[in-house]
């Protein structure tokens, strides 16, 4: 027995707890939820990414500009551009955020963020933090809000996702204990829980969603799966008339499958992992991770993104001016809704519904044989300026 190694990997485990003690205390005395009715502008950055990301960031800030051309003119809301969140930034400064650039971030209430590459093991790049999961800890982004919509299967399903904890907040921090042994080390806090549960009670009632279901794998990982349920059920407490279950996240799976009960699902809330794996299942049925927008809200900052990736081999291979921009544009909804603009968000997701999931006039395949991006942006703001819009959507759907 390496007593020695043991040691090591006691002190390595104590600099960890000792980190996230100070950010319990932070979670703590965090100030309250920004009203952006009081804020004049509100600000918001467009932050490109890596791969395939400034080409589909170019599309989705142009439906933007479009959105709210009469804010920007108006200097109720500005829209800029936010440079330098790169691969090779970080790479440079062995960073997951560049110091210069996490300062540009926080100048903005709310980002629209194309996709950005995380090393993983064997890569040219260092091992450096995901950005996506640096960003979220940096502004306390603590939920991952991703809705999915297919009208005609029936299928109107919301997740929220923890975003701050889990596995993917300490997945850089594990330790090769000796040639044998390696452990990661996975996050679950009281106050995590809390906050992500009463998020998505809080939009259940607010949006006449009848049922929230919790989804861990509490008979097998007791300690932290346990202590997310069993905040989920105390905070439950609190909203009657709203129908509650928890499900495993192997059985949830195949649950998002079975015709007979996927509909019955309305508001789900998760810890990180699995709401990672879940919400890209999802996101299949209404035509892949391509079309899935995501939210990850906080109380004084929200960052809105693709789910997807970065896609460097389509970029290597020319076929970036292909890239599907739904997703970001899906997000570039849900950031309308959060800051103000909830009918313009409306509009924007009825446009996408009706060009990507009715109508297809243009189809993004990713390769010449399908639309650019470009041209289906086009298309798109096209369909958004029909004053029948909202009629058209609904034909479709009772259609």
């Amino acid at each position: 027995m390496d007593k020695a190694a043991i040691e090591r990997a006691k002190e390595h485990f104590g600099k960890i707890l000792e980190a996230q003690m100070l950010r319990m205390e932070r979670v703590k005395s965090a100030p309250d939820w920004i009203d952006y009715g009081k804020v004049s502008p509100i600000k918001v950055g467009i932050i490109g990414g890596d791969g395939i990301g400034p080409f589909i960031a170019k599309d989705a800030s142009r439906v933007l500009h479009f959105m709210l051309k009469d804010e920007v003119k108006s200097g109720k809301v500005i829209i800029n551009d936010i440079q330098g969140l790169t691969i090779e930034n970080r790479a440079a400064c062995n960073k997951p955020i560049p110091d210069d650039v996490l300062a540009d971030i926080k100048k903005y209430h709310v980002t629209l963020k194309g996709p950005t590459t995380t090393p993983r093991k064997g890569d040219p790049w260092p091992n450096i933090e995901s950005c996506n999961v640096a960003v979220r800890k940096e502004l306390d982004l603590f939920a991952n809000v991703r809705p999915v919509r297919v009208p005609k299967q029936g299928i109107d399903w919301i997740f929220f996702r923890e975003n701050t904890e889990d596995l993917y907040a300490l997945g850089p921090y594990g330790i090769e204990v000796d040639k044998d042994i390696a452990i990661d080390f996975r996050l679950i806090s009281a106050p995590g829980a809390d906050r992500i549960c009463r998020l998505a009670f809080e939009h259940a009632k607010k949006n006449g969603r009848t049922r929230v279901t919790c989804v861990t794998k509490a008979n097998v990982v007791k300690t932290t799966d346990g202590r997310f349920l069993e905040n989920f059920y105390r905070i439950a407490k609190e909203y009657a008339g709203i129908e509650i279950d928890d499900w495993y996240i192997d059985i949830m799976t195949a649950k998002l499958i079975d015709e007979k009960r996927r509909r019955d699902f309305q508001v789900m809330v998760l810890p990180n992992l699995y709401g990672d794996i879940l919400t890209d299942e999802a996101a299949e049925f209404q035509g892949g991770v391509g079309t899935a927008g995501s939210a990850n809200i906080g109380k004084q900052y929200a960052m809105f993104e693709a789910i997807h990736g970065s896609a460097p081999r389509m970029v290597k291979e020319g076929r970036a001016p292909y890239a599907d921009p739904a997703s970001m544009i899906r997000a570039a909804s849900m950031l309308l809704g959060h800051i103000g603009y909830a009918e313009k968000g409306k509009n924007l997701e009825m446009a996408l519904d009706i060009c990507g999931q009715y109508e297809k006039k243009l189809i993004v395949t990713g390769r010449p044989t399908g639309a650019t991006g470009e041209a289906f942006t086009d298309y798109l703001m096209e369909t958004i300026r029909d004053p029948k819009l909202k009629s058209r959507w609904e034909g479709y759907v009772k259609g």
